[in-house]
């Protein structure tokens, strides 16, 4: 099966065992000598009235996703082990 990312990035991802929406991926980890894919990015949702700034990313890793359909990829693994800060930008 082959798959474009532009494609990947639409589809939402939810979580088997607990029924919960992740949100949409938005980037991916490749293993660059091996040139294959290690984990997907999907931002958290904002905690505080929506506001923009820094929040966490769930990085779920490959073997995690159990089937990519049409629209949604079904991941089985609990949100907070893969919940991950994200880096700090600004000038400090």
């Amino acid at each position: 099966m082959s798959i474009n990312f532009t494609d990947l990035q639409c589809k939402e991802v939810i979580c088997v065992s607990t029924g919960q929406r992740l949100g949409f991926v938005s980037d991916v980890r490749i293993d660059v000598p091996e040139g294959t894919i290690c984990a997907i990015v999907v931002p958290c949702p904002c905690r505080f009235l929506s506001l923009p700034g820094r929040h966490d990313d769930y990085i779920i890793p490959w073997n995690a996703i159990k089937k990519i359909g049409p629209d949604i990829v079904l991941v089985d693994i609990q949100p907070d082990s893969c919940r991950n800060a994200r880096p700090r930008k600004g000038f400090l």
